[in-house]
């Protein structure tokens, strides 16, 4: 491979002056804040645009060897300055693209991190995925803005998600890596032995190995701490000086069979673009984008409910199902329907139902109808999915003070009664025995105030002598 500033000047301007590769960067240089490296040892002045072809060839000219861009989209790049507050980068900042960034010494590993990555994200519905390489030993995996909502809840007000960076990126990319954490481990344990892992990587077994348990982000990494304003990463069809190869664009499918061959300057032709954001159907990254901000506090979650099984018992059966006038204001604010925070809501509906007695069909049939009052419906097939665990077993709904849920999707709206609880479903338990016993009450007053006013009839009997075994009993 060759080193920095080892690419020789005839191979720069025969691959920049080439008019396709021009088109191509000029394409992906759309609203983007770009920066020239000079020989892979920094950058040139930054904040710069790429207005022209020529433009391109220009800058090699004058030393350039590779092109960088930001995955934010501005409105105006040569609008940012240096130190600018965040109010003042999202005042002109109009979006931002999700680029995960895979490199590891060993390319090899990098295809099959990057092949999972792109089954991850088409298991959440998107499709509009590119790829490409990075030039040297890893790959860029891009969703385009346009694929994102355009504004979610956050911190418990409505917010921009093109505000939302660089926490949206970071959150996604940590989200995704738990996500393909074990899968990954076992597909690289299948291409290597640990020993052969550790020798590639050029890590040590001490490093890989975690209590007995193989770590694959050990040994390779996806750009989550790195991830910061104006930060950028090498575009499409750019040389990498290490390698001297272009950072070619492939298609998804193709990441395993990939060969640095094809990176090779001769040979590429930028056929594809990277970030196709004419294809990005509007919203389909929604389900990711909520599923990454919610998945430290579920994480939380399962470990509070591990840490503590062992110290409370399960809740006692209902005997019959509560009616819904004893159901807490959070669960008849869901019931009215949600903008925001459906999934969560279905799963609080769920456990709620099941720990008030009501049985698995009526359980179908209530959810069916609150999703009709949704705004934007659940997919049946995701509803019966979550449907299926309550006919073998029931869970008590997350806790009031449990900030994800009734908190985190804005049905939280305490009564007199609330803070007498800690769960919805102690609520309508204890409303409903509260309600009967107090029923119950009246029904024994009004009893009692009939006996009460019932005439006293005279006895025409004398009073019995009391026996010994009476005057045994009144003593004790």
């Amino acid at each position: 491979m060759a080193d920095y500033q080892k690419i020789h000047l005839s191979v720069l301007l025969k691959h920049y002056k080439r008019a396709d590769i021009q088109q191509a960067i000029l394409e992906a240089a759309d609203r983007k804040e770009i920066a020239v490296s000079y020989g892979g040892t920094g950058y040139g002045k930054r904040p710069d645009t790429i207005a022209y072809p020529r433009d391109i060839l220009e800058m090699v000219k004058q030393g350039g060897t590779s092109f960088h861009c930001s995955e934010e989209i501005w409105s105006n790049p040569l609008q940012i300055v240096t130190g600018m507050k965040p109010e003042e980068y999202n005042n002109i900042r109009i979006g931002w693209d999700l680029i995960l960034d895979i490199d590891c010494k060993e390319l090899e590993y990098s295809k099959i991190a990057a092949d999972i990555l792109v089954q991850a994200l088409k298991h959440y519905g998107i499709k509009c995925i590119s790829v490409k390489f990075s030039g040297n030993h890893g790959f860029h995996i891009g969703i385009p803005f346009e694929a994102f909502p355009e504004i979610v809840n956050h911190n418990g007000k409505p917010t921009p998600v093109k505000n939302l960076f660089p926490e949206g990126p970071r959150k996604i990319a940590s989200y995704l890596q738990g996500m393909i954490n074990d899968i990954l481990g076992k597909k690289l344990l299948e291409q290597d032995a640990p020993t052969a892992i550790a020798q590639k990587s050029g890590k040590s077994m001490d490093e890989i190995i975690k209590n007995g348990k193989f770590n694959p982000f050990a040994v390779l990494a996806i750009d989550t701490v790195l991830i910061a304003s104006r930060h950028l990463y090498r575009m499409p069809y750019s040389l990498n000086e290490k390698s001297g190869l272009v950072s070619v664009v492939i298609r998804p499918e193709d990441i395993l069979k990939f060969d640095r061959s094809m990176a090779v300057p001769e040979k590429v032709v930028p056929k594809m673009k990277f970030l196709e954001r004419e294809k990005a159907i509007p919203d389909e990254a929604r389900s990711l984008f909520v599923q990454a901000f919610d998945a430290k506090v579920i994480t939380n979650i399962q470990v509070d409910q591990s840490r503590i099984s062992g110290e409370r018992k399960e809740f006692e059966p209902v005997a019959s199902a509560i009616p819904e006038q004893f159901f807490p204001p959070c669960i008849q604010k869901i019931a009215g329907g949600l903008v925001d925070g459906k999934k969560r809501a279905l799963l609080i509906l769920i456990n709620f139902l099941g720990s008030c007695g009501w049985d698995p069909s009526s359980i179908e049939k209530y959810v069916a109808e609150w999703n009709k009052k949704n705004p934007e419906p659940l997919r049946d097939n995701y509803t019966q999915g979550q449907l299926r665990y309550i006919k073998t077993q029931k869970k008590m709904p997350p806790n009031c003070d449990n900030a994800a849920y009734m908190k985190g999707i804005l049905v939280c709206s305490p009564d007199g009664f609330c803070p007498k609880i800690k769960n919805p479903s102690n609520y309508a338990i204890q409303k409903q025995r509260l309600m009967n016993w107090m029923a119950e009450r009246d029904a024994n007053k009004g009893r009692k105030k009939k006996v009460e006013e019932k005439p006293k009839e005279k006895s025409s009997e004398k009073p019995k002598a009391p026996t010994q075994e009476s005057k045994d009993v009144t003593e004790k």
